[in-house]
């Protein structure tokens, strides 16, 4: 058996430590991904006519500056990274949607 730590050894064992910590830091700080709302197979097609209809326009990602579901006084939410509801709309919504029954919570 070895009883010296030689040279070559520690930079070899240190140099693997480096990466992992590298490549465990890159793992925990990317955002997480938002929420897929967009299964809607559970909904009546006049529910599913209304969510698509021009005058709601419910979209998935927000296009208008500030508003968004997770914002609305109709958006109920839920746990963390997860799609909530409406009180206007039925079946899932993403925080991260809009729709232009949007009203802004009161301050």
């Amino acid at each position: 058996m070895r009883d010296k730590l030689h040279r070559r050894d520690l930079l070899q064992n240190a140099t693997g430590i480096l990466a992992l910590s590298i490549l465990g830091v890159g793992a925990c700080s990317r955002a997480p991904a938002a929420p897929s709302c967009a299964d809607t197979s559970g909904l009546a097609p006049a529910d599913l006519a209304l969510r698509t209809a021009p005058a709601v326009g419910y979209v998935e990602s927000s296009t208008q500056p500030g508003k968004a579901c997770s914002t609305c006084q109709q958006f109920n939410a839920a746990a963390p990274g997860s799609c909530g509801s409406c009180k206007v709309l039925k079946g899932p919504i993403n925080p991260g949607g809009y729709c232009n029954l949007f009203g802004a919570k009161p301050a």
